[in-house]
């Protein structure tokens, strides 16, 4: 009877172990799982991941254009430039903005190479 209880002892200190390192060993081989692709597919594809990729990577703004603010729409401000032609300027929490426009105020706006505003300056001197 001792030697079966001591066998059965041996038994139940290596079963755990064993199990561990079998549920460690399918863990490590497994990688990703596919609602951490879809994860991360869904984050990289974001607007705001995409800005701080061209940010981080130093690109440096492709164009840029002077106006004056007609109108301003949430997120976007309605702009006429120095040939009469208007332009909505959308912008978003990756934009940099130094302060607010309001209508009537000029602004010179910088655009990445996707046509995104990456900075929006003010022009007028009075600071409102």
């Amino acid at each position: 009877m001792m030697r079966l209880l001591a066998g059965f002892r041996r038994v139940m200190l290596v079963l755990p172990l064993v199990i561990s390192v079998t549920g460690c060993a399918q863990s490590a081989l497994q990688g990703h799982s596919s609602q951490e692709d879809l994860g991360m597919g869904i984050v990289s594809g974001t607007l705001g991941a995409q800005s701080r990729s061209a940010v981080s990577s130093g690109e440096q703004p492709a164009a840029s254009l002077v106006g004056q603010v007609q109108a301003v729409e949430g997120g976007a401000y309605l702009v006429r430039d120095v040939r009469g032609q208007e332009h909505r300027i959308p912008h978003d929490e990756n934009t940099r903005i130094d302060r607010p426009a309001h209508v009537g105020d000029r602004i010179q706006s910088w655009f990445d190479r996707h046509g995104r505003a990456v900075l929006i300056r003010s022009l007028d001197e009075d600071g409102r």
